[in-house]
């Protein structure tokens, strides 16, 4: 669990770092053709953004969006279907939700809508949303959980995890179910609990 909430920590750091690279350039970028975006009042609006970062050759992290609206009055940056992807040596892990937020001053940031946090290894968080609290160096949802891996199903009210702690507390009430591959008919359940309780 150690491993999955500095992860999660290091997902969501990716994000801001990302954003805060956009910010940065956004005012290089030229303004996209409006006619084919919905109207809002956003100061910039970008279509089809893919940012990525390459070490030795390798992609290390990209990101993709298919848009971004800048409010520079309310100070936030507002991405659409988003999908964050990290390539570490042993494992790849993807972010995915519908929006995102960036809030200039405080570079807290908002995940929204079918978020999903998927790993190669099997770890998989799905939740409504995704918050980061940059000064707190926090990740949280008040929203339902559901954190999976290996057999291994958690299902909370929310989650909370701290950088400075290493730590990840699913919020109650909290249910775990724990399954296993059979092996045959008769294979026993695991930790003295039923399949599927």
């Amino acid at each position: 669990m150690k491993k999955v909430s500095v992860t999660i920590l290091a997902c969501v750091l990716l994000f801001v770092l990302t954003l805060g690279v956009f910010l940065l350039t956004r005012r290089r970028a030229p303004q996209s053709d409006s006619t084919d975006l919905p109207l809002t009042k956003a100061t910039f609006r970008i279509k089809d953004i893919h940012l990525q970062e390459e070490g030795s050759g390798n992609i290390l992290w990209k990101l993709d969006a298919d848009r971004a609206e800048v409010f520079e009055q309310e100070g936030k940056t507002v991405l659409r279907d988003v999908t964050i992807t990290i390539h570490q040596p042993d494992r790849t892990w993807k972010v995915t939700g519908e929006e995102g937020d960036l809030l200039d001053a405080t570079k807290d940031v908002t995940i929204r809508k079918n978020v999903v946090l998927t790993s190669s290894d099997g770890t998989r968080l799905e939740t409504d949303h995704l918050r980061w609290q940059a000064r707190e160096k926090m990740v949280w949802t008040d929203t339902p959980v559901t954190l999976s891996r290996k057999g291994a199903v958690v299902t909370g009210q929310g989650l909370e995890t701290r950088l400075t702690e290493e730590r990840t507390a699913v919020k109650g009430p909290v249910r775990a179910t724990f399954t296993r591959a059979r092996s045959g008919p008769s294979a026993p359940p695991v930790a003295g609990l039923s399949e599927g309780q």
